[in-house]
């Protein structure tokens, strides 16, 4: 018996990556699985191909699993209702989406293009709304269905280079979060995940020194994408259906839960009084100012600390 038994999952960007191990991982689990990916290159730039979508798809099918593929776009909602009747015509229905898609256009913000910011914004942002509104009604009239979103620690902490995909990222657990919020009544189930795996969008990294190569060698050793993808996959399983509206975490083998935004000061002016320019200034910027965040990345857990120097 599998953890999703009698239940049809769709996984889009399953040809490459963390997709392609979500769709492999939830076929061994029971799934039956629509594997969507759209085939083209890591910016997005050409057309695409069945090739890649299918060739899982068929890997899951010598296995003795069920699959079918797809190739559209997710940035395509009327493709999106399709892979929605194609999962239904192919198996009966469908329960869970595992939405990994995704491309990047790294340049500095002051360098930006549109087509660089609306090409990203285009497949993540507008990709995880296509999945998600394409889906929610059958959900929410079958009381059944999960969602596992894909954020980035590029959104939550930031990351040079990468205005476009840290927006669209942060924008993703947004929708995560109120999609959780809306559909709790109706058994509708929504998580996020920020993974760092070694897939094809790490890999395009430029390495700067011999330090980062080494970093790199580790990592493609021991943070590969079947660690996400198989936490992917238990949290669309209903063994997991009290778990939503959560923002997590995969490195390696360490499985990290992250806060949310919550107020962490307050000022406060008594009644009667009110804030000014000058008092703002002088009153609560130094009040909040210990508690400000600094522009360093936060490290990830289970990272080993900096060494000082000598």
């Amino acid at each position: 018996m599998g953890a999703l038994d009698g239940k049809v999952v769709l996984v889009t960007g399953g040809g490459n990556g963390i997709g392609r191990d979500c769709a492999l991982i939830a076929a061994q689990e029971g799934a039956k699985v629509v594997v969507n990916d759209l085939g083209g290159s890591l910016k997005g730039e050409d057309e695409g191909s069945a090739g890649p979508a299918e060739a899982v798809a068929a890997e899951i099918r010598a296995a003795g699993g069920e699959a079918v593929s797809n190739s559209d776009s997710v940035t395509d909602l009327d493709a999106v209702y399709g892979m929605v009747e194609q999962a239904k015509k192919s198996f009966g229905g469908l329960h869970a989406v595992i939405n990994p898609a995704g491309i990047l256009r790294d340049v500095m913000f002051h360098k930006m293009t549109e087509a660089e910011w609306d090409s990203v914004i285009a497949v993540h942002m507008r990709g995880s709304f296509n999945v998600a509104r394409a889906t929610i009604e059958l959900f929410r009239e079958q009381n059944d269905g999960a969602y596992m979103f894909f954020t980035s620690t590029s959104g939550l902490f930031g990351n040079i280079g990468q205005a476009n995909y840290g927006a669209a990222k942060m924008g993703i657990a947004g929708l995560s979060r109120i999609i959780a919020m809306e559909g709790a009544r109706n058994n509708v189930r929504s998580n996020c995940l920020a993974p760092v795996a070694w897939t094809r969008m790490t890999q395009s990294v430029p390495i700067k020194d011999e330090a980062a190569a080494a970093r790199r060698a580790v990592m493609a050793e021991k943070v590969r994408a079947d660690q996400p993808a198989r936490f992917s996959v238990a949290m669309v399983t209903p063994a997991a259906a009290s778990v939503s509206g959560q923002i997590f975490g995969s490195s390696g083998e360490n499985i990290i839960l992250y806060s949310q935004p919550r107020p962490i000061e307050t000022c406060t002016k008594p009644e009667g009084e009110s804030w000014t320019v000058e008092s703002i200034i002088k009153e609560a910027i130094p009040k909040m100012a210990p508690k400000f965040f600094d522009l360093n990345r936060a490290p990830m857990a289970g990272a080993q600390p900096a060494k000082q120097p000598a």
